[in-house]
């Protein structure tokens, strides 16, 4: 029996499909904020949800509805991206899927232009991001955080978190692969964090 296996590398991971529209901006917000404080990791809600927006709002503009105030005729079961936070090691991994395959690119906007910021702050917050290309489809556009020291597995209460209403993602197939799309990259990048791991206790 390997170690690995008496001694599971603890994982926290959470997970929410929302509706593609700004809206869904705040949301994440609310569920970086709901997530850690589960976790007892609220020290790191500030750069976390400050991430998630910017990655959730590339999302928004990438495959969902911009209008402020869309119409319910305008939104289909199309509009549809999915978040995750994910705790392994060491680091806390901002996860956000959509339905497009265009990566996002990061720009320089001059010093008077009002946006186009937003990769850039990811880039100086995060000790790095990239973008994942699931089996599925779409992508995920992932940042890393460092906690500072490994996660630990501690019990807490599932509180649900309340959701305004319309934000959440109905079900239908693109409902069904961003699910597919974040489990791939928990999978994935899970296996990854267990070899690394195993590397680094039998040098």
């Amino acid at each position: 029996m390997s170690a690995n296996a008496v001694n599971p590398i603890p994982l926290l991971a959470r997970s929410l499909r929302l509706t593609a529209v700004p809206s869904a901006v705040s949301v994440s917000r609310m569920f970086v904020g709901h997530t850690l404080k589960l976790w007892q990791l609220e020290d790191h809600t500030d750069t976390a949800a400050l991430i998630m927006s910017e990655l959730v709002t590339n999302a928004v503009k990438a495959s969902g509805i911009t209008d402020t105030d869309p119409k319910s005729w305008q939104i289909t079961a199309e509009h549809v991206i999915g978040i995750r936070l994910r705790a392994i090691e060491a680091s806390l991994y901002v996860e956000v899927w959509d339905r497009t395959d265009v990566a996002p690119v990061r720009k320089n906007p001059s010093l008077e232009a009002e946006g186009g910021r937003g990769l850039l702050l990811v880039e100086q917050l995060a000790k790095r991001w990239d973008v994942y290309r699931p089996h599925v489809g779409g992508k995920v556009v992932w940042a890393e955080l460092p906690l500072g020291l490994p996660v630990e597995l501690r019990p807490f209460e599932h509180t649900p978190l309340l959701l305004p209403s319309g934000i959440r993602a109905p079900g239908g197939p693109v409902e069904s692969q961003a699910r597919s799309a974040l489990l791939d990259v928990l999978m994935t990048t899970t296996v990854e964090a267990m070899i690394a791991a195993r590397v680094i206790r039998e040098t």
